[in-house]
């Protein structure tokens, strides 16, 4: 089953880059298995690969120096093994940061999409702390990073015809067929394809306005959020659903999502509402 915040996050980004979400899935779901997260001591954070050759290139002097002898730079594509687990590859990527940090960021892939931080600047990021911090930010900022990068390279015609060899050869590179990129998206594309994707539009989010967003409002005020009723999704609506998902135990990404809507408009009994009620006094602090 597809996990809601990320169901959103692509029915999102396809429609503001005018994409299918089940083409975005398919690429995402050969790139990374569509997981957005993994908890890395503690915290959520995007799946990452460090690449120790893109590390080589990058540095010169005794930082190179020190970087190889730390198994952590080579001239050689593939010399340099990524761990298994995540929390082994942040480990790793940190050792990177304390060599040179920009460096070690653009020597790694973000996401569920998999973007390299060396191409920030040709995707218009400010710096590679922009691209990283997009890939951090959740599972709609690492679709939009994707999507961000195939409209750059191109890709977007090759996608919309299910030009599955083309858009394989753009995205992953002359030696995709190796691997079966390829047929790994066709197969991924049949499946997402099957979904129903017309209900994440139900979801809603910062800057959405209308009659939808004012009974979100509503709810969340029958929930003790103090908010005013205007049908606009600004931030301090943002903010109650994000507390609302914090206390109900959802991703608290602020997204007012399928589970999110479906809490709120559950019922509650008294001693729901008096709980509620104490949470909210809590979280106003």
């Amino acid at each position: 089953m597809l996990d809601p915040e990320i169901r959103t996050a692509l029915i999102s980004v396809a429609r503001a880059f005018d994409l299918d979400p089940a083409t975005l899935a398919a690429v995402a779901s050969v790139e990374s298995n569509l997981v957005a997260h993994a908890m890395v001591d503690g915290r959520r954070e995007p799946l990452i690969r460090f690449e120790g050759h893109y590390f080589d290139r990058r540095l010169s002097g005794q930082a190179q120096a020190r970087a190889r002898a730390a198994g952590l730079a080579s001239p050689t594509a593939g010399a340099i093994r990524n761990p298994a687990s995540q929390a082994a590859r942040w480990a790793m990527l940190e050792r990177a940061r304390s060599i040179d940090p920009g460096a070690a960021d653009e020597a790694t892939s973000w996401g569920m999409g998999q973007v390299m931080g060396a191409h920030w600047a040709w995707l218009g990021f400010a710096s590679v702390g922009a691209l990283v911090a997009e890939a951090r930010s959740g599972a709609e900022g690492q679709v939009r990073l994707m999507a961000r990068y195939i409209e750059k390279a191109g890709l977007a015609g090759a996608l919309a015809r299910r030009d599955w060899p083309a858009f394989a050869r753009g995205y992953n590179g002359p030696g995709f067929a190796r691997n079966a990129y390829d047929v790994k998206l066709a197969s991924g594309h049949g499946r997402y394809a099957r979904l129903d994707w017309t209900g994440a539009h139900t979801a809603l989010r910062r800057g959405d306005r209308g009659e939808k967003v004012s009974e979100l409002q509503r709810r969340l005020v029958a929930h003790g959020a103090t908010l005013s009723v205007d049908g606009v999704f600004g931030s301090l609506t943002q903010h109650a659903v994000r507390a609302f998902q914090l206390r109900r135990g959802l991703t608290a990404h602020g997204i007012a999502d399928a589970p999110t809507l479906a809490a709120l408009a559950a019922p509650r009994g008294p001693l729901g509402r008096l709980l509620e009620t104490l949470l909210s006094v809590f979280a106003r602090g």
